[in-house]
């Protein structure tokens, strides 16, 4: 499964603050703030990239849990599926999308 442009659009509007680009990889699209990647979008879902205490707070969110590529696949630990409460709200999603590229940019490894 690949992901829904609509999915692309609303992370590119809502990162438009950054230098962003995407890249298709696996089964989805990978977006990136320089060489950093903070999102991921398979199909329906939104993935973001959290440092602990920010993953840990958006966790809690009703109907977040760590991004899977698939449903049988391991988690991707920094991850977090955003909940659609969270993606049909742009200001909550932009919040959380601001949060997690603004932490793959301080980090060390992409």
């Amino acid at each position: 499964m690949v992901y829904r442009p609509l999915r692309y659009e609303q992370v590119m509007k809502a990162a438009e603050a950054f230098d962003v680009r995407a890249r298709r990889m696996f089964n989805g699209m990978g977006v990136y703030t320089g060489e950093k990647m903070f999102a991921f979008l398979h199909g329906e879902d939104v993935g973001l990239k959290l440092g602990s205490q920010d993953r840990e707070s958006a966790l809690a969110l009703p109907g977040a849990e760590l991004m899977r590529t698939e449903p049988d696949a391991e988690p991707m630990r920094e991850y977090v599926r955003m909940p659609k409460e969270v993606l049909d709200s742009f200001d909550k999603f932009q919040y959380w999308v601001n949060k997690s590229a603004e932490y793959a940019q301080s980090t060390r490894i992409g």
